[in-house]
């Protein structure tokens, strides 16, 4: 679902962090509503059981910037998170062509 050539950059404040299942059979996945000045848009992270394990964590009302990929989950808009910096950290959640950082494997 991660498409390089629909990387965008979009920064906001946190109005909730919830968890989703992407696909039937994954695990369920950290998202974050995105408030953005242009729209209200869901942001997914990445599998809980590492979203939960990183030292930096996303709360609802931080100010973050999100470089992702844009797509369409459940008929919404949506990125796919690829960096999430907040203050001087940079979370990097995904190489330049999508590949999750919990992946045990290159292509």
């Amino acid at each position: 679902m991660y498409d390089p050539a629909k990387v965008e950059t979009v920064s906001g404040t946190v109005e909730a962090v919830t968890q989703v299942v992407p696909m039937k059979g994954m695990y369920p996945a950290v998202a974050v509503t995105l408030k953005t000045d242009k729209e209200a848009i869901s942001v997914h992270l990445g599998p809980e059981w590492y979203i939960s394990r990183l030292d930096t964590k996303i709360e609802k009302g931080d100010s973050i910037e999100v470089k992702g990929a844009r797509t369409t989950f459940l008929g919404k808009p949506t990125i796919i998170a690829g960096e999430v910096k907040k203050g001087d950290t940079t979370l990097v959640l995904r190489d330049a062509q999508g590949i999750p950082a919990w992946s045990g494997w290159r292509r």
